[in-house]
């Protein structure tokens, strides 16, 4: 259980970790503390991740934020539209393919 204060200062730094400003990195320690052992504080930094690696999303991307849905890991490379999902497992070792 976070206290109002932890609570209040989490999504300030959040705020501007999805706005895209400048943060110290002692604040992003002190948050991703918290995101390892509260998954509503991970939720909140995934979601501002997100927010900020796609600042110009649609209404979809919006709701898909928000109800938590957006992808996992919001460094992900994978381009869908523009990448082969082959060439994208083509580093993958041999026993992972096909016998």
């Amino acid at each position: 259980m976070l206290s109002q204060a932890t609570r209040l200062k989490l999504q300030s730094i959040i705020r501007l970790i999805a706005s895209g400003k400048e943060v110290s990195l002692r604040d992003r320690i002190y948050v991703h503390k918290f995101a390892d052992t509260n998954q509503t504080v991970a939720s909140w930094l995934n979601k501002a991740r997100y927010s900020q690696k796609n600042k110009n999303n649609d209404h979809i991307d919006h709701l898909l934020n928000e109800l938590s849905i957006c992808s996992p890991d919001p460094d992900s490379t994978y381009k869908p539209d523009e990448d082969d999902l082959g060439e994208w497992f083509s580093g993958a070792p041999t026993w992972l393919g096909r016998s």
